[in-house]
């Protein structure tokens, strides 16, 4: 005579129904099964079954799905946000048992201005990854503000000030700005002052100055505004620097990058008297109930390195 069957152990069908609402999150951020299954290492048809143990074991339709459509339901609705932050809690429970000494793992999203993420914090990224074998890197170079939520994103290095209330914000360092331009631009009438500038043709870097440009006296002083209208305009620092070497306007550019171009001669250090603002760098993350080993320990990387000599290299 057959055994009857004994019944399923509660933490297995605990581990089976948090692996089934992972799929269903994936499924849900991901827009359709095949993307969910290609983002998971999996084939569609074992995403689409999880999809239905899910359904059955809940008693609830979670999904309306059509050939070319995907919407959820009411209850799916319901489901996923519950579902996110079960997923959450668990993860922090998880953090919590195992403490500082777990091996940070799996993937680190993270936003970097273009001029900086191909340049100089190349390096400290490339220890980070040396020291943690374990955990690969989506290295996102843009100059935006990204939206941690919606592009997944698991930190940014933002210039500039941070007005979002919602992120956390660690101030690494701050990069010196001169004022530059191509020895053709300004002739053999070089300025002494800033109220001189404003007769120059100017190019500006849309991000943080457009129409006019304050600059502070290094001996101290008053500052002076200098009104201009550029004749181009980018949200570029690299474009920036490449219209300036090509004479075609006056710029204020961070001090690090156009180090080479003055020393060589394809730019002139105007007014060195008088500097713009020096911009703020942050490191920015969201709040969450818990931060994975992956991220504090990149956070820990780049306050190290902007402390060991990064910082250095963004001065003139």
């Amino acid at each position: 005579m057959a055994r009857p069957a004994l019944p399923e152990s509660p933490s297995s069908t605990a581990q089976d129904r948090i692996a089934l609402m992972q799929t269903f999150v994936h499924i849900v951020e991901a827009g359709s099964l095949s993307a969910a299954a290609q983002q998971m290492g999996a084939t569609q048809p074992t995403v689409s079954r999880r999809l239905q143990a899910l359904e059955r074991s809940l008693g609830l339709r979670l999904l309306r799905r059509s050939t070319h459509s995907m919407q959820l339901t009411e209850d799916g609705e319901r489901c996923y946000t519950r579902a996110k932050a079960l997923l959450e809690g668990w993860a922090a429970f998880e953090a919590d048992l195992r403490g500082a000494r777990d091996e940070p793992e799996g993937t680190l999203r993270v936003v970097a201005p273009h001029a900086l993420g191909q340049d100089l914090l190349m390096a400290p990224l490339a220890d980070y990854l040396r020291a943690f074998p374990r955990v690969s890197v989506d290295w996102l170079l843009h100059d935006r503000r990204p939206d941690f939520v919606t592009e997944d994103i698991d930190c940014a290095i933002q210039v500039g000030e941070i007005t979002d209330l919602s992120v956390i914000a660690i101030k690494l360092s701050e990069i010196p700005r001169i004022v530059v331009a191509a020895p053709s631009v300004v002739g053999l009438a070089t300025p002494s002052h800033p109220s001189e500038l404003a007769t120059l043709p100017w190019l500006s870097l849309r991000t943080f100055y457009r129409g006019e440009i304050t600059l502070k006296p290094l001996a101290g002083g008053s500052a002076c505004r200098v009104p201009l209208r550029p004749r181009l305009g980018t949200d570029s620092l690299y474009a920036l620097r490449s219209a300036a070497v090509a004479g075609l306007g006056v710029c204020a550019a961070s001090a690090w990058l156009m180090r080479d171009d003055l020393a060589e001669g394809r730019l002139v250090h105007l007014v060195p008297g008088w500097v713009p603002e020096p911009l703020p760098v942050y490191l920015v993350y969201p709040h969450a109930r818990f931060y994975p080993a992956k991220l504090k320990r990149f956070i820990d990387a780049m306050r190290e390195a902007v402390a060991s000599g990064v910082d250095g290299l963004w001065n003139p």
